[in-house]
């Protein structure tokens, strides 16, 4: 086995990081990885770092520390802005890996698949990025860049995701489809920001997953629901043009084609499930 460092301080973790090192937070993605072999690289287990757990709230918003768990998110008092959160949180495997897994770990392992981005992507998600040049923030929608790939350099780190405090009053909702209803890989996944003024949709944002090597915010669908009434008719403004940024794929799991017709139902499930 390869070097095993496990740091309390965010600056000895960062010093460490001057050399390549795989970090390691809940671990619920490296360990099955290396199933039946032996792990030799070099380890940096980040999660003794007070400062990289636990959720705050501020004037302008909400810091997610890195390294809090899905189990911590889903005991947090937050207002219903983090519902579709909270909801893909409790898709996010079973309990065991909700109370290990981070939410940090999901956004830097980059799978197509992760539950935790489309609704984060909702909420217009930045990312707080610590490293030897010093500390900056980058939206959500421009850290994860393809299938396992983002844009954290040499020697950086996530510290922190931010969700900042809307004008109005917020609501979201998150819906996954896979082959059973637990502990599965998404076919195909949907959230939705919707902030209301005077029963009329003030803004929004929506976002699909498992669709496209990275999430998609889907704008067209986005531009036809601003100013729209908060009702049940939200639902019929989804059409199947407004799926452009979307490109899935044939696998294992369900053709293109099926996605497609899929993330149209849960767009309009979702957006129905809204209505007061």
């Amino acid at each position: 086995m390869g070097e095993y460092l496990r740091p309390d301080r965010l600056s000895e973790a960062l010093a460490a990081l001057r050399r390549p090192l795989t970090v390691l937070a809940g671990g619920t993605d490296f360990y099955p990885a290396r199933v039946g072999r032996a792990i030799d690289e070099d380890v940096l287990d980040i999660t003794a770092i007070a400062s990289l757990r636990g959720i705050s709230a501020g004037g302008e918003g909400w810091r997610l520390g890195a390294t809090t768990t899905w189990s911590e998110l889903l005991a947090a008092e937050l207002p219903p802005l983090f519902d579709g959160l909270k909801q893909a949180a409790r898709e996010v495997g079973g309990r065991q890996i909700q109370n290990a897994g981070t939410l940090a770990g999901n956004l830097c392992n980059a799978s197509p698949a992760a539950d935790g981005v489309p609704p984060l992507l909702a909420l217009d998600a930045e990312v707080e990025l610590a490293g030897p040049s010093g500390t900056r923030r980058l939206p959500l929608a421009s850290f994860i860049t393809g299938n396992r790939r983002t844009a954290l350099r040499p020697g950086e780190l996530m510290t922190a995701i931010h969700v900042r405090k809307p004008p109005h009053q917020a609501h979201s909702a998150f819906l996954k489809l896979g082959a059973r209803r637990y502990l599965v890989i998404s076919i195909a996944m949907a959230a939705a920001t919707l902030e209301i003024d005077g029963g009329r949709i003030a803004a929004v944002r929506i976002a699909v997953g498992a669709c496209s090597v990275t999430a998609q915010r889907l704008p067209r669908l986005e531009a036809a629901l601003l100013g729209a009434p908060f009702d049940q008719r939200l639902g019929n403004l989804v059409d199947a043009t407004q799926l452009a940024p979307l490109s899935p794929i044939d696998d294992v799991r369900g053709s293109a084609t099926y996605r497609r017709d899929a993330a149209v139902t849960l767009l309009r499930r979702l957006l129905v499930g809204f209505a007061p």
